[in-house]
């Protein structure tokens, strides 16, 4: 072991074990595949599908309320329950998912979102933190933004 590898390990560094390309991309799509749901489950008010996106200590900030995050999936659950009803379309784009481990990943993604009401769309992005856990890979963190 080199110095410079010594120095880091004493740092608290450590190596990470290499993902492989097929586990990379399966988590890349798996992930991917979080936000599209969390898209469709939000447009059709299914809020048990939406909370069961997340870990059980996941944390959501909505676009919306950026200041605001509540966190775990029961409260996740109840922030969306206690909501008015509306109807809403959620578009996601420009989906970037980059996988940090075998059990951590990052993504970000673009968001337009039209509502019924008489107000112009919002256009914002999401950041979110991905773990995989033993039911898949869950959001563990999910922050919205508006841009305009």
């Amino acid at each position: 072991m080199g110095q410079a590898a010594r120095a880091a390990r004493r740092r608290g560094y450590r190596r990470r074990a290499a993902v492989t390309p097929e586990a990379r991309r399966a988590a890349e799509w798996d992930c991917t595949r979080l936000v599209h749901l969390y898209a469709n489950f939000n447009d059709q008010a299914r809020w048990a599908d939406v909370a069961a996106l997340y870990a059980d200590d996941g944390c959501m900030t909505r676009p919306t309320a950026p200041d605001s995050p509540v966190v775990g999936r029961a409260a996740i659950l109840a922030a969306f329950e206690s909501r008015p009803p509306r109807t809403t379309r959620h578009v996601c784009a420009n989906v970037v998912i980059q996988v940090e481990s075998e059990t951590t990943a990052r993504g970000s993604s673009a968001m337009l979102l039209f509502t019924a009401a008489d107000t112009p769309p919002l256009v914002g992005g999401f950041e979110d933190r991905f773990v995989h856990t033993e039911l898949g890979w869950r959001f563990a963190e999910r922050r919205g933004t508006l841009t305009f």
